[in-house]
């Protein structure tokens, strides 16, 4: 285990988290079209971060930085990483960023134009994860040789988990929808918001389902219960934060501008949707590395002892 990629793929994590609040900083000002150059502002490389520019500017340095740091984190991993599927991980990560600069360019060429922009803040949410997902496979705590736990009851919780992170991901491509379906000075669309909520409830019921029985079948294992208890704790502020910004952004077509109280909780609703996300995906990782039903703890079984009789003849 090289603790170095370690540290460099937990780096590229919690720079692509800065990059989604950044992201939503340009929407929620309204700043995406405060120039319509790219991947030049106003044909400048350092223009003046004035008004709106400030934030759509920022965004695209923020942006060119975590670039910048993929591609070097994927070139470490081919030299350090021995695990050939870890490394195409990082090399499938490195080419989302890329989609991910062409979507952004697209959302400033096309005007905003509808789809493209969803589009580019789902796909920041799935490079997300797969940098989160590295610094997973890199850990020490991954690495470590653990002890396989026989699935009890009869709902597998690897694929409940994987429903709960379906789920999720769903209602981030609605909130995005969302989010870019009307300016700060429009209403929302009634059906939209429906099912956003409709979203809400259901994550809800999968996650909270699976945080619950891997806290009651699993209570020693913090392996899995840390990330189950992190996910309810999140899951509960994204509900909080989610009413919050509803309640701010009813009042925001009468505002002359998006004021900082709407700006700030809906920001903090996209970086606490993105952690809900994140912290799924490991949960999910954990159960699939340590849980097996009961059938395959005993092909597992035999498999040992078979190759321990080889060994000993």
């Amino acid at each position: 285990m090289n603790r170095g990629v370690h540290r460099f793929a937990r780096l590229v994590a919690c720079a692509t988290f800065f990059l989604i609040i950044a992201g939503a900083l340009v929407t929620s000002h309204d700043a995406g079209l405060a120039t319509s150059d790219w991947p030049l502002s106003n044909g400048q490389f350092f223009p003046k971060m004035v008004g709106n520019l400030f934030w759509e500017h920022g965004h695209r340095m923020v942006a060119g930085t975590v670039l910048a740091l993929t591609l070097v984190f994927t070139i470490y991993l081919f030299l350090q990483e021995n695990r050939l599927w870890v490394r195409m991980l990082g090399l499938l990560a490195l080419l989302s960023v890329l989609a991910q600069a062409v979507l952004g360019g697209l959302t400033v060429k096309l005007m905003l134009h509808y789809g493209i922009s969803e589009a580019h803040a789902t796909l920041a949410q799935l490079f997300f994860c797969s940098t989160v997902s590295l610094a997973v496979f890199t850990s020490p705590g991954w690495m470590k040789d653990r002890p396989l736990i026989e699935e009890q009851g009869s709902l597998p919780l690897r694929y409940l988990c994987v429903a709960a992170a379906t789920a999720i991901f769903l209602q981030l491509i609605i909130g995005a929808t969302l989010r870019h379906s009307a300016t700060w000075d429009q209403p929302l669309p009634l059906d939209l918001l429906l099912t956003h909520v409709g979203g809400a409830i259901a994550v809800t019921l999968l996650l909270g389902s699976a945080a619950f029985i891997i806290l009651r079948r699993h209570a020693g294992e913090t392996f899995l219960t840390r990330p189950a208890m992190v996910a309810l704790s999140l899951l509960a502020l994204q509900l909080l934060l989610g009413g919050a910004a509803y309640i701010t952004r009813l009042a925001s077509p009468n505002d002359p501008q998006p004021l900082n109280p709407m700006v700030a909780i809906t920001v903090a609703h996209v970086a606490c949707g993105a952690l809900v996300f994140a912290t799924t995906i490991v949960l999910t990782l954990r159960t699939f590395k340590v849980l097996r039903s009961a059938s395959e703890s005993f092909e597992f079984a035999v498999g040992e002892s078979s190759r321990s009789l080889q060994f000993k003849l």
